[in-house]
């Protein structure tokens, strides 16, 4: 093994592939401005077909760029840990690559960090991003955060990791993993920074609604019980109150007031109480489904191609993970 950096820089590429030469031209002024050695690398998750060109260009021309292709999109986490195990460098970056995370905040990131806080957070106090998009992050860490209390709710994708505790990321086997859900259970010891939310000047975000809303469930079945709970104490409370109608007509029919419940009321107690039993099961197949998942152990990600060079540093198990 080459012997360790002081920085490793991972950056999963989906869509911003129009932006990493102005990445890689800000991270070498940011690096060299606090004289730390470092490499920066790469990971294309197959968003877009010209992604990979760009990544190869990059590593032609600079050798401290590092290039690696998954076999096909395996999400942003996946892409992040595949980068980490291949990290030499003392303290890893994770950040985005569409310069919303300014590369110029990384030399104060790190100053915050030490042995005693391995992990340091960028925290935006203003983000760009539209209103609507501001207001359901918001709701969605509230949530997460009473639901999963150990996370940090300052958590971003902008994270400064000592190596010790990032190499910790590798032997989870979870085949969709959240990487701050797995921060948390290794570790409480975290800080922020506050950082400048940088504006996206190339495409769009690759998260849609469909894929936060996937996302989010993934976190809630994989880091939570909530879900069960709300189950349990929902079917609970359906029952009781099922009982509690039920002594209600019973006594309506014997003392006289109720000559006939009537259909409608008993098929719409009948349908709400059938659709609380199929959400609960559905529930149920959601965790049953994580647990099939693990059983398979099926890769976090496959490594398809690389860049040729000083960055193939690593011994190479393209299905290690």
């Amino acid at each position: 093994m080459p012997p360790e950096i002081d920085v490793t820089v991972v950056v999963p590429v989906f869509g911003g592939s129009d932006a990493l030469a102005e990445l890689h031209q800000r991270l070498a002024a940011s690096m060299t401005k606090a004289g730390l050695s470092w490499e920066l690398i790469l990971v294309d998750d197959r968003g877009r077909p010209q992604s990979w060109p760009a990544i190869r260009s990059l590593a032609n021309n600079f050798q401290e760029v590092i290039g690696l292709r998954l076999s096909r999109n395996f999400g942003q986490h996946a892409a992040t840990i595949c980068g980490i195990e291949h990290a030499r460098g003392r303290w890893i970056i994770t950040m985005d690559d569409d310069l919303e995370h300014p590369p110029e905040a990384i030399a104060s990131m790190l100053e915050a960090g030490s042995d005693e806080t391995p992990l340091v957070y960028g925290l935006f106090p203003q983000r760009t991003h539209t209103g609507v998009r501001n207001l359901s992050s918001e709701l969605m860490r509230w949530t997460l955060k009473r639901a999963f209390p150990e996370l940090n709710e300052h958590y971003s994708s902008f994270r400064a990791i000592h190596a010790p505790l990032a190499r910790q990321l590798t032997g989870f086997r979870l085949a969709r993993p959240y990487i701050d859900g797995m921060l948390s259970w290794m570790t409480s010891s975290a800080t922020t920074v506050e950082v400048t939310h940088g504006e996206r000047r190339h495409g769009e975000s690759a998260y849609t609604w469909r894929k936060l809303i996937s996302h989010a469930v993934n976190i809630f079945v994989t880091f939570s019980h909530l879900p069960l709970r709300i189950a349990s104490y929902g079917g609970a409370a359906i029952a009781a109150i099922s009982f509690l109608y039920m002594m209600y007509v019973v006594y309506g029919y014997f003392s006289g007031h109720i000559t006939n419940p009537g259909y409608t009321s008993l098929m719409s107690v009948i349908l709400f109480a059938c659709g609380i039993q199929l959400l609960i099961l559905g529930v149920l197949g959601e965790y049953l489904g994580r647990l099939m998942g693990a059983t398979y152990r099926k890769p976090v990600y496959i490594v398809d191609g690389r860049t040729p060079g000083p960055g193939n540093h690593t011994n190479w198990a393209e299905h290690e993970s």
